[in-house]
């Protein structure tokens, strides 16, 4: 069953590939949705696919890239959006 997550992660996640590492990861899992950097310094990502891939999106979120340093992350389930692909927004 498709599902959508509206996902907020906060810490030390601007600067270092979180984006780009989240796009790929969500690429992986064959997920579509968004992710794009907030004025608050956190990361803002919207996810739909498969709920089992979706929450092994939400782990990787957990740690993220290499050089991030994640304090928190919150999830929660919203409706379907259709997204094509899982893009990068500015």
């Amino acid at each position: 069953m498709k599902k959508h997550f509206k996902i907020k992660i906060t810490g030390r996640v601007q600067g270092v590939w979180y984006r780009g590492s989240m796009q790929k990861k969500a690429r992986q899992l064959g997920l579509s949705g968004f992710v794009r950097n907030e004025t608050d310094g956190s990361v803002y990502a919207e996810a739909e696919g498969e709920e089992g891939k979706i929450k092994e999106l939400v782990e990787w979120c957990r740690h993220g890239p290499e050089l991030a340093k994640v304090e928190k992350v919150e999830v929660q389930e919203g409706a379907i959006c259709e997204y094509m692909s899982f893009d990068i927004l500015r």
